[in-house]
């Protein structure tokens, strides 16, 4: 089969190889499935180039979520009741940009027929993360205003909508002033330009001087340390990202006054510390929500695993309106096991 593979970290689109490489097998408690697609996520390009929080035992393969159809398993209660079946694929042990994966069965999380591939394939990563933030760790009431940083992201569209759905109001910074508008339309309550606005002033004055009590950072740096500054007393930030590649400086009074809070968001570790019914209600609520276009996501540009050095450059290009996806396989299948 092919697969994706690097041997060191480095720019994606100079050391990623497609190769053929050995058919895997699942051992017991294990399923095999066949790609359908994958997305090339930021987290994916850090882990390419070793700056991830997980860092890759080389040679390795991308690709920490997709879709795929089980095919065959390897034994188990949980491995007979997907076999056979379409499934959301979390992998961050072998990486999804290759033409079989094999991961634990309750890691492939079935999935409604009526969702299509595209959004599958991308069904954990963002949606998941916007609504444990939002909902499940910061719980956002009705009427409240929420401080996010890369609001043009997918992520943070997701969270817009999420505003309009649950009734908290968003503030949304972006680095660009052509998004400004773009993200209004979308249905941002504000939206600010870090490039040309004064933010720490614009934010006290849009909430009459109390600043806010809930933000999203996914910068750090600069931007990171303008929102701490926009926090009201007993405020909480969450920074789940570090686009800037660069600290965040923070005034050691500027949290003690107003007793404040920044708190680190991995995913991969939160969902490690919840129980399996929490994350079955999450999985739930993210099917439904995506049927309802909530926390769906548009895509730009679809390539195949041979064209992966286009597809990683494709996906680092500023200004995208999309996600690139990796188109694997075709739905035709049959099972065993």
């Amino acid at each position: 089969m092919k697969a994706v593979v690097f041997d060191h970290c480095g720019d994606p689109a100079a050391v990623l190889q497609v190769r053929d490489v050995p058919m895997p097998r699942p051992g017991r408690g294990e399923v095999r499935i066949r790609m359908l697609a994958s997305p090339v996520n930021p987290s994916d390009l850090l882990f390419i180039q070793g700056a991830y929080g997980q860092k890759p035992r080389l040679p390795a393969t991308p690709g920490f979520e997709g879709v795929g159809v089980v095919e065959e398993s390897g034994g188990g209660l949980l491995g007979r009741r997907v076999l056979g079946r379409r499934v959301a694929v979390i992998n961050d042990r072998s990486g999804n940009w290759q033409e079989h994966v094999i991961i634990p069965a309750r890691q492939a999380i079935p999935v409604p027929e009526n969702l299509a591939d595209e959004q599958v394939a991308m069904f954990f990563v963002n949606p998941a993360s916007a609504l444990a933030m939002v909902q499940y760790i910061l719980r956002v009431p009705r009427g409240c205003w929420l401080l996010q940083s890369a609001a043009g992201s997918a992520l943070g569209r997701m969270v817009i909508r999420l505003g309009k759905e649950c009734g908290f109001r968003t503030i949304n910074l972006v680095r660009r002033a052509e998004q400004v508008e773009e993200l209004r339309q979308a249905g941002g309550d504000v939206v600010l330009c870090t490039s040309t606005e004064p933010i720490v002033e614009r934010v006290l004055q849009l909430t009459a001087g109390k600043g806010v009590s809930f933000a999203l950072d996914a910068v750090s740096g600069t931007t990171g340390a303008q929102m701490v500054e926009c926090l009201g007393r007993g405020g909480r930030m969450l920074v789940y990202g570090v686009l800037a590649n660069e600290p965040m400086r923070i005034e050691s009074r500027t949290l003690i006054v107003g007793q404040k809070r920044v708190e680190g968001f991995w995913l991969s570790e939160w969902m490690r510390q919840q129980r399996v019914w929490t994350l079955l209600g999450l999985f739930r609520r993210i099917g439904k929500m995506m049927r309802a276009g909530l926390v769906t996501t548009k895509v730009q540009e679809t390539y195949p695993l041979e064209a992966i050095a286009t597809a990683v450059r494709c996906a680092t290009e500023p200004g995208r309106s999309g996600k690139v996806l990796l188109r694997i396989g075709t739905r035709t299948t049959t099972a065993s096991g």
